[in-house]
């Protein structure tokens, strides 16, 4: 979809959505997401680590301190979200809608959390920044996490993080819990992705779902961003610089659990590109009935192959000199190769009576 396109989709009333029935989440999990989830779940004796994260968060606790600390949302209480939500839901076909909070915190963002029973958090900023169409988008995104998995692992990243901060005095305990978050922030970046597809698809807006993470960026007012405009500056933040800004941008994001806005906007742009949008909505999508069959095997190849494909296509400079550096290095290889085949190919010499020199 063209920037021209995706401002004519504002000018426009918002159609019908589809309801996308038995959709599974592997519809829009990045192939990243789906791949690490996939090795996550596949590791001997993660089950065990996950109910034994269980057993020490308080999940009860947790939800009485929303319940006691905000405002949940239903048909007499925030009824315009409460509509949202029961509208993102019924795209996504959720069987039962999740409990939704509304806390107090003038920042724009929200959360899905919990492992049992996993429910949804917005800030009051949110609602104040949000018109009816990114709101509907982001609790889509929400409940992307939420059916894809990822609230789960999204408390551990917090368990793990409080468990870092208390055993800040044992050094090499704290190092390990650091890696496995660490390992867990890349992770979540790319569920980050996952989630906003899933967002898209709930609210079936894009111009909605790009207007939502200028607003990221820039705050509330839009009156004088553009669309296209915020894309190219997208697309100049991925190909701008030398080696030391790649360098800095790496930094920047490593302790991240989400992706920048303008990264985000792009990735979710290439998404509705590929045509993967608008298969979808035409009713090509796995259904959940499916998912016990599907292959752990082909979720790894498919995560390779996006990390295989991203790096030969990358415009960051750091990745374009690794790719040249690995290319020359083939290259040298291949020479090395041809010139180990030239000398095996070469005739063995023979001795002057036309035997063949004795070994040794």
């Amino acid at each position: 979809m063209t920037s021209e396109q995706l401002g004519d989709a504002e000018a426009r009333p918002a159609r019908r959505r589809v309801t996308l029935t038995g959709i599974s989440s592997r519809a829009w999990e990045h192939p990243a997401d789906r791949g690490a989830l996939t090795a996550l779940r596949e590791l001997r004796g993660f089950d065990d680590v996950v109910k034994a994260l269980n057993a020490v968060w308080n999940e009860r606790a947790y939800r009485l301190l929303f319940l006691g600390g905000a405002i949940r949302v239903d048909h007499r209480q925030y009824p315009r979200v409460h509509r949202l939500h029961a509208e993102a839901a019924a795209a996504l076909d959720v069987p039962e809608l999740p409990e939704l909070y509304v806390r107090y915190d003038r920042a724009l963002g929200g959360m899905c959390i919990g492992m049992a029973k996993p429910f949804i958090v917005v800030n009051s900023g949110t609602l104040e920044l949000l018109d009816d169409e990114e709101l509907r988008h982001l609790i889509g995104h929400e409940l992307g996490h939420l059916l894809s998995g990822h609230a789960v692992y999204r408390t551990m990243l917090i368990i793990l993080t409080e468990w870092a901060a208390s055993m800040a005095w044992l050094p090499l305990g704290a190092l390990a819990i650091r890696a496995i978050a660490l390992a867990l922030r890349e992770w979540w970046r790319k569920a980050e992705l996952s989630a906003d597809r899933a967002g898209l698809l709930a609210g079936q807006d894009p111009a909605a779902a790009l207007r939502l993470l200028m607003k990221l960026a820039g705050g509330g007012d839009l009156s004088e961003v553009d669309t296209a405009a915020f894309l190219e500056q997208a697309a100049e933040y991925e190909r701008t610089g030398d080696l030391r800004d790649s360098v800095i941008k790496l930094r920047q994001v490593i302790g991240r659990t989400h992706p920048l806005p303008v990264a985000r906007a792009a990735a979710l742009r290439q998404w509705i590109d590929s045509g993967a949008y608008t298969r979808i909505l035409a009713g090509e999508y796995p259904r959940r009935d499916d998912d016990r069959t599907a292959s752990p095997s082909a979720d790894a190849k498919e995560a390779a192959e996006f990390y295989r494909r991203a790096f030969a296509e990358s415009q960051d400079p750091l990745t374009s000199l690794l790719r040249r550096l690995a290319g020359g290095a083939s290259a040298v290889g291949e020479w090395l190769g041809e010139g180990v085949n030239r000398v095996r190919g070469r005739p063995r010499p023979t001795s002057s009576e036309g035997d063949p020199p004795e070994a040794g």
